[in-house]
């Protein structure tokens, strides 16, 4: 059994401390990701077993506690890359870079964005590069996230930001007030995205539905060229359509894009064919309502910063759906039944976005599973003041979505290992099994957990 709760205590007190407590569980890997021949790169688990590891971000609260515990239970072979706020703020961000280009399948937590940490000179600052998620997708080729939820899927192009990335030029003009922001819309990434997007709808035989502003946005003129580039030569139907063609009104500085991908770019899209539906990014928050009401099998093409918004609300809309439907059932005198049984029954499978898995494809190298921990900091606080239930109010932290995103990613990894998914699938069963009524506090369900759970073998 690993002791929890002193590395938790340690992270806490002494995050510099880390390093070395962690370096002596694990041992150092002679796999370095390239161009990167100093990096600190750990591993564990059981090699022997000719399962194909993959590599874990080690970042903060739960986020790192949660996944040491996780990559306890299961024993399957790992990499791990030091991350956590402290480690990355002195390192000026290399673990980034580091992680970025691991040459295998990896797990990507995600990492405090306002963390407080120590400048070296014992003052405190803001974390160097905030979450740190901007440079870590540059620094590794990322071009999308893919997030499945229920019957929609949302692919978002990444960075793709409008707003500034360069610390260098943001300012705010001391005389107007107006804050400089310099867009980020990396055209190669995004033709990159369009054409998953188009594979996915090919593939699927899902309907896609693209969400741009291309009436008033410059930027999103450009994506909607690189789409209509991409759509020529295919056997897609385009059902609704933007009014202008952003091929047509942007072609020249559409091509200066098109002149830098490979030239072999569009090889076989020719076959490709679907139904594509072009949509004002803003009329996509009703459509997706809609959709998801109505189950429809839908995938969603869209800019980093509007893709974050449609999948926020596909991860919060169907609590209050449910809620919505408990009113009706109470007012119609039906206080017997239960929405959230009649929310299964009726065939709904989202639940309340924390189980939304997603993934981060990258234009060399295998994709990144990546995961988000909303209130990891101040769970972990309560750990640590002996109440994860501060007196009942609360639960204590469930652990599932690490398990799940093990299982998503050895499976990415390991496609043809018919055994090893027979066994994460058993992994997982168990979890529940052990998690099923009223949740145990974390170190007790992790002692739960080593007992239930045989590494794989």
């Amino acid at each position: 059994m690993i002791d929890l709760l002193h590395i938790a205590r340690t992270e806490a007190a002494d995050p510099r401390g880390l390093l070395d407590l962690l370096g002596k569980m694990y041992e150092p890997s002679d796999v370095r990701p390239e161009g990167h021949p100093d990096a600190v790169i750990w591993q564990g688990g059981d090699f022997s077993k000719g399962v194909n590891p993959v590599a874990h971000t080690l970042t903060d609260a739960y986020a790192l506690l949660g996944t040491i515990a996780a990559i306890d239970v299961v024993g399957l072979p790992f990499y791990a890359v030091p991350m956590w706020a402290q480690y990355r703020h002195d390192t000026k961000l290399a673990p980034l870079a580091w992680f970025g280009n691991m040459p295998c399948t990896s797990i990507k937590w995600s990492t405090a964005g306002d963390a407080y940490v120590d400048d070296g000179s014992g003052n405190k600052v803001v974390v160097m590069g905030k979450s740190g998620n901007a440079p870590l997708r540059t620094m590794a080729g990322v071009y999308c996230n893919v997030r499945p939820y229920g019957t929609i899927t949302v692919v978002r192009c990444m960075p793709c930001l409008p707003y500034s990335q360069d610390r260098a030029k943001f300012d705010v003009d001391a005389k107007s007030g107006i804050i400089h922001s310099e867009m980020n819309t990396p055209g190669i990434q995004m033709a990159y995205a369009g054409r998953k997007f188009l594979q996915m709808v090919h593939e699927t035989g899902k309907l896609g539905r693209v969400a741009f502003k291309p009436t008033q946005a410059m930027e999103d003129g450009i994506n909607a060229g690189i789409l209509s580039w991409l759509l020529q030569g295919t056997k897609f139907e385009v059902g609704r359509k933007y009014a202008v063609d952003g091929y047509v009104e942007h072609r020249e500085r559409v091509d200066r894009i098109v002149n830098l991908l490979p030239a072999d770019f569009k090889a076989g899209m020719e076959n490709w064919g679907g139904r594509v539906e072009q949509h004002i990014s803003d009329t996509n928050y009703g459509i997706l309502l809609w959709d998801l009401i109505e189950k429809n099998d839908a995938i969603i093409l869209a800019t980093d910063l509007d893709g974050d918004r449609l999948t926020d609300l596909l991860a919060d809309c169907s609590d209050p759906l449910r809620h919505f439907g408990q009113l009706v059932l109470d007012h119609t005198g039906q206080k017997d039944k239960k929405m959230r049984d009649l929310w299964g029954e009726m065939g709904y499978t989202t639940g309340n976005g924390r189980d939304m898995t997603s993934v981060m494809h990258r234009m060399a190298g295998p994709p990144i599973h990546e995961q988000t921990l909303g209130s990891a900091d101040a769970m972990l606080l309560r750990l640590l003041d002996g109440d994860e239930s501060m007196g009942g109010t609360k639960k204590p932290y469930d652990p599932r979505i690490h398990f799940v995103l093990i299982r998503d990613a050895y499976v990415d990894a390991n496609p043809d290992n018919k055994k090893l998914h027979a066994w994460l699938d058993d992994m997982l069963a168990k979890f529940d099994e052990v998690y099923a009524g009223e949740r145990p506090g974390f170190l007790e369900g992790y002692k739960a957990l080593k007992e239930k759970i045989t590494p794989y073998a």
